[in-house]
């Protein structure tokens, strides 16, 4: 699969990314809810976003913004469809190095007894704890 460097552009996803950092993208990844995502923009196919995979939905990917403060997600153009999505966000490179994708068994490790009694490490490894759509 190709991997692409991506800088992120905007205080949407404020406090897991920030504008200027640089992003790790695998283009073609398998999306599952809670992934950092690249998409096309329904409503301006030419404009690339960063957002989390909120939930699959009939018509699509229910995408959400970090930053709650601020709109420019799902809530405000519905439900992007499978083709906009370009691929999973898996690491941050720049300024600082974070994980942003960790495998399917080690994030289930990291949300079970004991590992997810440790406050803050399943976040140190991208693990956040699935997003209401409905916020």
């Amino acid at each position: 699969m190709p991997i692409g460097v991506v800088d992120v552009d905007g205080p949407s996803m404020v406090p897991t990314l920030y504008p200027g950092d640089r992003v790790v993208v695998r283009y073609g990844a398998r999306v599952r809810p809670g992934a950092v995502l690249l998409v096309r923009h329904p409503m301006r196919q030419d404009l690339l976003v960063v957002k989390r995979a909120a939930e699959l939905r009939s018509k699509g990917w229910w995408l959400l913004s970090d930053n709650q403060f601020l709109g420019n997600d799902s809530r405000d153009f519905g439900a992007v469809p499978p083709e906009l999505v370009l691929g999973r966000v898996l690491a941050r490179v720049s300024p600082s190095v974070g994980w942003l994708a960790p495998a399917g068994w080690l994030e289930r490790a990291l949300c079970r007894w004991p590992l997810g009694r440790v406050p803050g490490l399943a976040a140190r490894f991208g693990v956040f704890r699935r997003l209401s759509p409905e916020l």
